[in-house]
Parts: structure tokens; C-alpha cells; sequence
């Protein structure tokens, strides 16, 4: 069973950072895909970031372009997420989440990590 332990989340002024780490507590798996996700209260979970395995087609939603950067370390099977310029509205539980190849659908999830941006 795979299993995505993220960490990283809390409390932050608007304007402040935080970096939040979605590490594979399993080896065997291969990961084709990465992703983080948010969802805030009363709203659907939405897209925030994906990077390939590769390191390539990263990809960003348009509410964090220049203020978040995703990345990955193969060598520690770990994505991060660092997120620059946070405002109150980037509040939310935020999940990480693995692709396998082959595959159309992120497949595998974290247990999500709490975000609070405080104004």
C-alpha cells in the first residue's frame, strides 16, 4: 500500500512562506505524476500545482503562477511545494498526490496538511 505523508502545513501571515513536503513512504511504486491539491471550506478541491516524475510539463493553476513552485527529489522520493506571498484566500487543507504511468487519474493521496494564511 502506498502512502503519501505530507508535512509542512500552519499558521502564516499574508505575505509570508511556507514549503510543504508530500513524501512516498514506499519504494515500489512508480510515480509518474505528482500533484497538490487544496480545498477550502464550502469549496470543491481544485488543482494548485504538477510536476512529472521526469522533472518536466510542470504546471500551474492560474490563482498561484509566481508565487508557488513545485518540485521533486527522486533521490528521497519527496515533492515539496514552496509557497512564496501567501494571501488569506490560499487557506484550505492542502493534499499531495501521486499518478502512476498509464494511468488518467491521480490514484494515490495524502492525508492532507492544514494551510492558515492570516490577514
Amino acid at each position: 500500500q502506498v502512502q503519501l505523508v505530507e508535512s509542512g502545513g500552519g499558521l502564516v501571515q499574508a505575505g509570508g512562506s511556507l514549503r510543504l513536503s508530500c513524501a512516498q513512504s514506499t519504494r515500489t511504486l512508480s510515480i509518474d505524476k505528482w500533484g497538490w491539491f487544496r480545498q477550502a471550506p464550502g469549496k470543491e478541491r481544485e488543482f494548485v500545482a504538477s510536476i512529472k516524475w521526469s522533472g518536466g510539463s510542470i504546471s500551474y493553476a492560474d490563482s498561484v503562477k509566481g508565487r508557488f513552485t513545485i518540485s521533486r527529489d527522486n533521490a528521497k522520493n519527496t515533492v515539496y511545494l514552496q509557497m512564496n506571498s501567501l494571501k488569506p484566500e490560499d487557506t484550505a487543507v492542502y493534499y499531495c498526490a501521486a499518478k502512476p504511468p498509464f494511468t488518467t487519474a491521480y490514484i494515490y493521496w495524502g492525508q492532507g496538511t492544514q494551510v492558515t494564511v492570516s490577514s
